[in-house]
Order: structure tokens, then C-alpha cells, then sequence
């Protein structure tokens, strides 16, 4: 099979010779094999594991996103991605990419609210005016 992992402005990984993908769901965990049927998959945000012809199982941490089979091509799409081969140097990265994220989404979303009433405010005034 051949797997890409998309981000929303970049390709993350394009890997040919993919024997195997395992991804988690809200619903649990499933696996993918070369002559599985087509299909589409909502993924939570986990651990995406595959391994290719050599035996190498690689890992990918994964936000939220989507995963696509049709043939061998087997396509997901998410938010944000990590790799790693070691599940222990995984975690500790994923803590500390994914929480700066949480902060900088929390920061955006407070400044977002204080220009929403900014501008709801001198919007009334005018009304009044």
C-alpha cells in the first residue's frame, strides 16, 4: 500500500510498501491490510502505527482528521502529526507540541472574543448615535 499523511498545508509522510496500518477511532482501534475493502474512517486523536516490507513499524501521533482507503492507496488527512519509531520520545513530544498548540489556540481564541466585543461595543454606539 501506499500511505500520505496530509496536514492542512503541508504533506507530512508519502511511504510506498506499506504492509500494514493499525489507527484509532472514536469507536476504537482498527487495522488495514493491502486487500482490505474500501473504506473511510473518522480518526480521535491517538497513535497511527504501520509497518513496511522490511518489518519497520513506524509511529505517528495524530490529531483529529480522516482516513480514506480505496485500492492501495490509503490516504489521512489531519490537523497536526508527529513521527517517531520510539513510543516513550513520541509521548514526551506530543506533550510538548500538542499543549504549546492548546496555549496558542486558548491565546487566539481569548484576543478573537476581546475584537468580537470590541466591535459589537462600537457598533451599539453608533446605533444609539
Amino acid at each position: 500500500m501506499q500511505l500520505k499523511v496530509l496536514l492542512p498545508f503541508r504533506l507530512f509522510a508519502e511511504v510506498e510498501n506499506v504492509t500494514s496500518i493499525v489507527a484509532e477511532t472514536r469507536s476504537g482501534s482498527f487495522g488495514l491490510l493491502p486487500r482490505r475493502l474500501d473504506c473511510v474512517a473518522a480518526l480521535a486523536p491517538g497513535i497511527l502505527a504501520y509497518s513496511d516490507s522490511a518489518g519497520l513499524e513506524t509511529f505517528v501521533a495524530v490529531d483529529e482528521g480522516v482516513l480514506v482507503k480505496t485500492g492501495s492507496q490509503v490516504v489521512v488527512s489531519v490537523r497536526n502529526a508527529l513521527a517517531g519509531a520510539d513510543l516513550g520520545e513520541l509521548r514526551a513530544a506530543v506533550e510538548r507540541e500538542f499543549l504549546q498548540l492548546d496555549e496558542r489556540e486558548q491565546q487566539v481564541r481569548s484576543t478573537m472574543a476581546k475584537l468580537e466585543i470590541g466591535l459589537i461595543t462600537r457598533l451599539a454606539e453608533f446605533q444609539h448615535s
